[in-house]
């Protein structure tokens, strides 16, 4: 199975298009700021999940995974902040702020899986 195929890096490639759609609506003076940090984090974290998956063993998957929730953590810091500023619209960030939730908590749970 192609890591394409798997469900966390589906829903995580999506959370990364959403964030792309949610940072088009900031002004055009953070394109250097959080609009750039925010598009970052969120490709690392299918990017992590596709590397990990290609390694020799289950723990180095383990790691990426453990990389990946990492910049998942620092993309949900990173809209907070976006939402505290009113870089846009309540109703255009809270979706994906819940998206980000819902990730983590995937993440978690396919670690914690494959630890047992």
């Amino acid at each position: 199975m192609s890591y394409r195929e798997q469900f966390i890096w589906k829903r995580a490639v999506q959370l990364s298009v959403n964030c792309y759609k949610l940072t088009e609506h900031f002004p055009k003076t953070e394109i250097y700021g959080l609009t750039n940090q925010i598009r970052r984090a969120s490709v690392s974290v299918p990017s992590n999940i596709a590397e990990g998956y290609g390694r020799k063993t289950k723990q180095e998957y383990i790691q990426f995974l453990h990389i990946s929730l990492g910049s998942l953590r620092e993309l949900d810091t990173q809209i907070t902040i976006a939402l505290k500023v009113d870089l846009a619209a309540k109703e255009l960030i809270e979706p994906v702020l819940n998206e980000v939730d819902e990730m983590q908590s995937i993440l978690v749970s396919t670690i914690n899986k494959l630890k047992n």
